[in-house]
């Protein structure tokens, strides 16, 4: 789990604070250490942590597991981004309970363990900061949201369609 210096206020931190930690974003130094551990008091002061595009972009080289919120309809319609899983918000919670082996068998992915590093998108930033919630009230440490969502990877590149 991270330091209390780099999580600030409500036990969640700003991704830009943890990503100036050494190692990466789920690899935060130790409280108050250095610049990450200064710069994180003054920002995203009790607001989810979220990433940018380009944030996003450099996340998923090193394999976070991302998952899209949106409904299966509006992935069938509009399309994905690429190299997300599909778990709409109503079923999150359950999912995030499932026997790993019955994960697996639903979503093709390796059920992601509580410590592991996970981004959740949508549309636009609304259902991602609540699945965002949702992962950290089950104990997930190491959840962000990809606040600009669909609407906004669009404008940088096309989406996967099926």
């Amino acid at each position: 789990m991270f330091g209390a210096g780099l999580l600030g206020a409500g036990g969640r931190g700003c991704w830009r604070a943890l990503r100036a930690a050494r190692g990466g974003w789920w690899r935060a130094a130790a409280p108050g250490a250095g610049a990450a551990g200064a710069a994180s008091r003054g920002l995203c002061a009790g607001g989810a942590p979220g990433v940018s595009y380009p944030e996003l972009k450099d996340l998923k080289k090193a394999n976070v597991l991302h998952i899209d919120v949106r409904e299966r309809w509006e992935i069938d319609r509009f399309g994905r981004i690429p190299a997300s899983i599909n778990i709409p918000l109503g079923e999150l919670v359950e999912a995030l309970q499932m026997d790993p082996a019955d994960f697996k068998k639903q979503y093709n992915q390796n059920m992601p363990a509580k410590s592991d590093p996970v981004v959740f998108s949508c549309l636009a930033g609304t259902r991602s900061k609540q699945a965002l919630n949702f992962a950290t009230s089950l104990g997930f440490s190491r959840v962000l949201q990809y606040a600009g969502g669909f609407e906004d990877w669009v404008k940088h590149e096309p989406p996967e369609k099926k």
